[in-house]
């Protein structure tokens, strides 16, 4: 496996193009592609990927992911159990604005849109706040073609451009897009054995071989890669996979959280969780699940704040 370069189904659609994602699992391979792209997931979860970077992903969010970003959205395990059900659905919309848009973008009255583009090269997330409207907005888009289309989307990027604040960046500060071809399949096969084998206990010799390299010599490689060590990646995977759990309901207490994500206990499971999110793993409980008022009732909740930290 390798970062594939991924060649947008072009057709007959023009600068602007529309796919219309309703499958058993999300596009299960690192790839980047010339043109950056608008995402809306309706239906699905996982973990997204980002160059170095790596987040939870649900229906409802948003995304711009930037020109040649090595990205992937990694759906959930259960997806791969049924592949008669249309478990995803996505849309995706794709454009080239370092060329087929390019001359359009010049235009002294895009000045906005053309800063706003520049930012998204480290890929970004719309804030909760805007999803519904914008949501709404690319499904209108679905519906149109031609120059009705483009002049519609190049509306929508004006308004992310004055009106949308708090962007989150998907960055780690480190924008690295031109893997070589061996680079590229090594750092695919690193993230798809992490997202696949996270909660067991995953050893640098065991890692380093999957990546052929002696365990010296993957750290480094690594590092410089991604600028973070193999464990914080390994962490924020872990910790992904546990906010997920939180959120679903998916465990009764926090020991069952840490065993099922790869922690030998819930004293160090708490702490990383900390570290990852800026939370404990109550606070992050409440915030996500509960809501303030049933928090204090609840025993799950309970149990979580009587781990010390």
């Amino acid at each position: 496996m390798k970062v594939i370069q991924f060649t947008v189904p072009v057709a007959e659609e023009g600068s602007v193009v529309i796919q219309e994602d309703i499958l058993p699992y999300f596009y299960n391979y690192l790839h980047r592609h010339k043109e950056a792209q608008l995402t809306l997931i309706i239906k699905g979860e996982g973990t997204l990927i980002a160059g170095s970077y790596t987040q939870p992903f649900k229906a409802g969010d948003i995304y711009v992911i930037g020109a040649n970003q090595p990205h992937m959205f990694k759906g959930d395990a259960r997806y791969f159990e049924n592949l008669k059900e249309k478990n995803i659905h996505a849309i995706h919309i794709f454009f080239d604005h370092d060329n087929a848009l390019k001359g359009m973008l010049a235009l002294p009255e895009l000045e906005s849109v053309r800063k706003f583009l520049q930012l998204t090269r480290s890929s970004l997330q719309l804030p909760a706040v805007h999803e519904e409207k914008t949501a709404a907005e690319i499904l209108r888009l679905c519906k149109l073609t031609g120059a009705e289309r483009l002049f519609a989307f190049m509306s929508l990027l004006t308004w992310f451009s004055r009106q949308v604040k708090d962007w989150k960046s998907l960055s780690t500060g480190f924008l690295r897009h031109a893997y070589s071809e061996s680079e590229g399949l090594r750092m695919n096969d690193i993230y798809q054995y992490t997202l696949e084998h996270y909660a067991e206990n995953i050893s640098l010799a065991r890692i380093a071989s999957v990546a052929h390299l002696t365990t010296y010599a993957f750290c480094k490689y690594f590092k410089k890669h991604t600028r973070k060590t193999y464990l914080e990646f390994l962490n924020e995977i872990r910790i992904n996979a546990a906010c997920k759990k939180i959120i679903n309901g998916d465990a009764e207490s926090i020991a069952s959280v840490a065993y099922a994500t790869g922690y030998n206990n819930p004293i160090t499971f708490n702490r990383v969780f900390r570290k990852v999110t800026g939370m404990s793993p109550s606070a992050y409980a409440r915030q996500y699940r509960f809501g303030q008022e049933n928090a204090h009732r609840s025993g799950f909740i309970n149990e979580w704040e009587e781990v010390a930290l």
